[in-house]
């Protein structure tokens, strides 16, 4: 399965917030996550993963943020 770029909209207030989200997705780089950028100011995360929305939409929850799925972009 090819690694596809989904965006999630998560609550950051500060640095610390997106370090959480920075380390439960880094746990699984080389495991299904190729890359993965946050935007503090947009309070947006992209991973490209060959995992699925849900499947990261949970990861990213364990950070305790409110989280939600906003688009997968094919390529």
């Amino acid at each position: 399965m090819a690694a596809q770029v989904h965006e999630f909209k998560v609550e950051m207030t500060c640095g610390g917030c997106s370090s959480a989200v920075e380390k439960v997705l880094g746990k699984l780089k080389g495991q299904g996550v190729d890359k993965v950028d946050i935007s503090l100011e947009n309070q947006s995360v992209l991973v490209t993963s060959t995992l699925s929305a849900d499947q990261l939409l949970e990861i990213i929850k364990k950070t305790g943020k409110t989280t939600s799925y906003i688009i997968q972009n094919l390529g």
